[in-house]
């Protein structure tokens, strides 16, 4: 079959609707049966004591003939107090006693079902003895008649039977019906999602009506669906931006070959090999930053410890000589758990790029704020227009001539910083401000006991 889980499915549900229906009527047959049952051979009991009181009667008044009157199915017997059997009913005549059964010393009457009496071998029947004291002692008055089988009678089964049967077939045929129509929503569901290639991640599977788990799985689909589809869009444009900004220096590095190679001996070869080095030099750069993408997104990193903010900005910027001055204001005992390692990337990216476009001044602020940890960036260049503070977090993404790339910038440093933020649980946003950009990186606090 096309869709063998679904169809498997079908016959699993029929399969469980069937043997709980078909249970459901072997419980029901049974509590009929039983009900039934007993109500017969309460029946046969009262009738069986209804002939013997008659037949006492007549004990009592010394009036018992030799022959007793009964249906056909009620057997008589009255046994006097010498054991001898005196009257009977047609059908006991000239037969020995029934049974030795005798009601208790504290009881006049005794019901018992006894097994292969004189004359009814391989049968049963109920007795009902009756204790009478008459003339000349005790007399014993028995009525006696086949037992009801388990199954009271075999019309009685057979309807049953053919009940429970048919109400099994309905419901076989009934759940099928309901699940195979339930489940039409998941074949067509099935089969778009089985056309859909990565060449056609626009279209979407079909929503059914009625909003039940189906409805919330084809939702769900679709919202997958619309995930996947941005994704691979990404990742296609950044396929598309990586081998444009990677071309770029190869593309720059061939043209000053192939150019000096066209007149060696005009060529100025060390300066041909001072720009063939910073084409390098910038390759370098866009594949290593590629790398470091590629790790954050894997995942990879080292080990988290409390690390204070303040002196680690503190610490890197010591070590390093930008082109415009840094001025820092760092709280002390500004706590994160983080890589350390990550952090002081995201620390560098940041100044760098406020080094390529702030005018005369940095300024690196660390505080607590709101229950967070948060470092600041703030350098008085050009600015970024708010419509435009998102989409600089993209890769390889370009604005105006005063942050183009031809400033040193990768175009990858900015998505490496709010990368790495996110994997610490954080954010990296661009606030408003006086002049310049102001770029803030929020952190969950690291209690100082932790």
């Amino acid at each position: 079959m096309r869709f063998g889980h679904i169809w498997s499915l079908r016959v699993r549900m029929t399969l469980l609707a069937s043997v709980i229906m078909t249970a459901l009527c072997g419980g029901i047959c049974a509590l009929i049966l039983i009900g039934v049952h007993d109500r017969v051979v309460n029946d046969l009991s009262d009738r069986l004591l209804l002939y013997n009181m008659r037949v006492v009667r007549l004990v009592e008044k010394g009036q018992v003939p030799p022959v007793l009157s009964s249906r056909k199915s009620i057997f008589l017997q009255v046994v006097d107090p010498g054991g001898r059997v005196t009257a009977a009913s047609p059908q006991l005549a000239g037969r020995p006693r029934l049974t030795d059964l005798v009601p208790p010393d504290d009881s006049s009457r005794v019901e018992r079902k006894i097994c292969d009496a004189p004359g009814f071998p391989d049968t049963c029947l109920r007795v009902v003895a009756v204790r009478i004291a008459a003339a000349g002692g005790e007399w014993i008055v028995y009525g006696a008649g086949p037992t009801t089988p388990w199954y009271v009678s075999r019309s009685l089964l057979l309807s049953l039977l053919a009940g429970s049967g048919l109400v099994v077939g309905a419901t076989i045929v009934g759940a099928y019906r309901t699940v195979s129509k339930t489940l039409l929503p998941v074949e067509d569901i099935c089969t778009e999602l089985a056309e859909i290639t990565s060449s056609d991640l626009g279209r979407r599977v079909p929503v059914p009506p009625h909003r039940d788990e189906i409805h919330k799985l084809a939702v769900t689909v679709n919202q997958t669906l619309d995930r996947l589809e941005a994704a691979v869009e990404r990742e296609r444009r950044f396929a598309s931006d990586a081998s444009h900004d990677l071309r770029s220096p190869i593309t720059a590095m061939r043209t000053q070959v192939e150019e000096a190679l066209l007149h060696p001996e005009e060529s100025d070869w060390p300066s041909v090999a001072g720009a063939v080095l910073a084409s390098l030099g910038r390759l370098q750069a866009i594949v290593t930053d590629l790398l470091v993408l590629s790790r954050l997104e894997a995942g990879a990193g080292g080990p988290h410890a409390r690390v204070d903010l303040g002196e680690l900005v503190g610490s890197e910027l010591a070590r390093h000589v930008h082109r415009t001055p840094v001025e820092t204001r760092l709280e002390p005992g500004v706590l994160v758990d983080a890589d350390r390692m990550q952090l002081v990337r995201l620390l560098t990216n940041l100044v760098d790029n406020a080094d390529r476009h702030a005018e005369s001044a940095i300024v690196v602020t660390v505080r607590s704020e709101d229950g967070r940890s948060v470092l600041e960036v703030l350098d008085d260049g050009p600015g970024i227009p708010p419509e435009q503070r998102e989409y600089v977090f993209r890769r390889f993404a370009r604005l105006d001539a005063a942050r183009s790339k031809d400033k040193g910038g990768t175009g990858l440093g900015l998505a490496i910083c709010r990368e790495i933020a996110e994997r610490h649980g954080g954010t990296l946003t661009i606030r408003d401000s006086g002049k310049g950009a102001r770029f803030v990186a929020s952190f969950p606090a690291c209690p100082a006991g932790q």
